[in-house]
């Protein structure tokens, strides 16, 4: 894990929409689509499917907005910050790094086939890590690179020919 390999600040929130406007009103941020997705996930030896909706900021370093889930990993935080997530070219090694600092494996996201597409790890003090397979990078800057689905007009926006 490197400090370059920072790409994102996860925000679990309680109100998904209010959190959104208030981040568009107050700091400008523009995001993709909201998208939901039942997430395969390994917590303490047992897999559970877990609702997930989220959306990313389009600018960087981008924000994740992740809709709070009751009685999961998914809670927000008192800090505000749930997460910083790093891509990983060996996750199976950095998660060993990590765990040699002390750190615990709350929670990995799984492929079909078992493979640990992310993993969230909590070290003794600081935020929960994210790590996220570099196999995802291109599906993510792909998503990344489509856009606002509908963007909103903002003062300064010119009108399209």
């Amino acid at each position: 894990m490197k400090a370059e390999d920072l790409y994102h600040c996860g925000l679990v929130v309680d109100d998904f929409d209010a959190e959104m406007a208030f981040l568009t009103d107050v700091a400008g941020h523009r995001w993709t689509q909201d998208f939901e997705v039942d997430q395969t996930v390994e917590i303490d030896d047992e897999i559970h499917v877990v609702p997930l909706r989220l959306a990313f900021s389009l600018t960087e370093p981008r924000l994740e907005l992740v809709q709070a889930v009751p009685n999961t990993l998914w809670a927000p935080s008192n800090s505000g910050l749930h997460h910083l997530g790093y891509w990983s070219d060996d996750i199976d090694g950095d998660i060993a790094a990590l765990r040699e600092r002390h750190f615990v494996v709350e929670g990995r996201g799984l492929t079909p086939e078992g493979e640990t597409l992310w993993a969230y790890c909590k070290g003794p003090i600081g935020p929960r890590i994210e790590l996220v397979n570099l196999v995802m990078q291109p599906v993510m800057e792909s998503f990344f690179a489509m856009g606002e689905p509908d963007p909103a007009r903002v003062a300064g926006d010119r009108p399209m020919p």
